[in-house]
C-alpha cells in the first residue's frame, strides 16, 4: 500500500470528503488529488460514495456518511429516540439536523435533514462526540423534535432526565417550548 492510501487507512474516521483527504495526504494540486482518488476508486481501493465524497470500503460508518454530506451537522431526532428506547416506530431513515431541509439518498441509505436554526445547531450542549461525528443526546434529541413539531408523540419518556431537559431549554431561545416541556414535564414525571 502506497503512502497516500496508508495516510488515508490509518485515519480514525471511515468517511472523507476530497478536502479532508487533501489536507490528510498533503496533496495541495487539485489535478493531481483528482485522478489519484479517480484511480484508486478504479482500483476497488476507495469508494467513491457522491461527488467528493469517499469511503475506505464498504464497512463505513452510515452515521458519519451523514454528517460529512451536509456539515455542520448531528444525529439526533428519531435516530437518537429509536436508539434510546423513546419512541418504538422503526424508521430506515437516518435523522440529522443542519443548516438545510432535504432527504438524500446516499449508499442506499436514506438520510433526512432538518433544518434547524444556527445559534442551535452550533452549540455543543448536549452533544455527544462520537469520535467522528457527533450526536445528540435523548434529552437533546427530545427537546430537537419538539422545536421543529410542536407535539409529537413519544412512547416512553420514563429513562428522560428532565433537568437536563430544563438546562437545554435555553439554548432554543423559545418560550413555547418551555412550556411544552412544562406540559411534558407535569404529565411523564409523575409516573416514575
Amino acid at each position: 500500500m502506497d503512502g497516500f492510501l496508508l495516510k488515508i487507512y490509518s485515519a480514525t474516521q471511515t468517511v472523507f470528503t476530497s478536502r479532508e483527504i487533501a489536507m490528510l495526504t498533503g496533496e495541495k494540486k487539485a489535478d493531481n488529488l483528482k485522478a489519484k482518488l479517480s484511480y484508486y476508486v478504479k482500483q476497488g481501493d476507495l469508494v467513491r460514495l457522491r461527488r467528493g465524497l469517499f469511503a475506505r470500503n464498504q464497512k463505513f460508518d452510515v452515521k458519519e456518511c451523514a454528517v460529512r454530506i451536509c456539515t455542520p451537522a448531528y444525529i439526533s431526532l428519531e435516530t437518537v429516540l429509536a436508539e434510546e428506547g423513546v419512541i418504538f416506530q422503526y424508521y430506515a431513515s437516518i435523522f440529522v439536523t443542519s443548516y438545510l431541509s432535504r432527504d438524500i439518498v446516499c449508499a442506499q441509505s436514506l438520510i433526512s435533514y432538518k433544518k434547524i436554526k444556527d445559534e442551535i445547531l452550533l452549540n455543543q450542549k448536549g452533544l455527544v462526540n462520537k469520535g467522528t461525528y457527533l450526536q445528540a443526546t435523548k434529552e437533546r434529541a427530545f427537546l430537537d423534535r419538539l422545536y421543529l413539531s410542536g407535539d409529537y408523540h413519544f412512547d416512553n419518556l420514563q429513562s428522560m432526565d428532565w433537568e437536563k431537559c430544563f438546562e437545554l431549554v435555553t439554548i432554543y431561545g423559545k418560550k413555547s417550548l418551555t412550556q411544552k416541556l412544562n406540559q411534558y414535564y407535569k404529565k411523564y414525571a409523575q409516573q416514575k
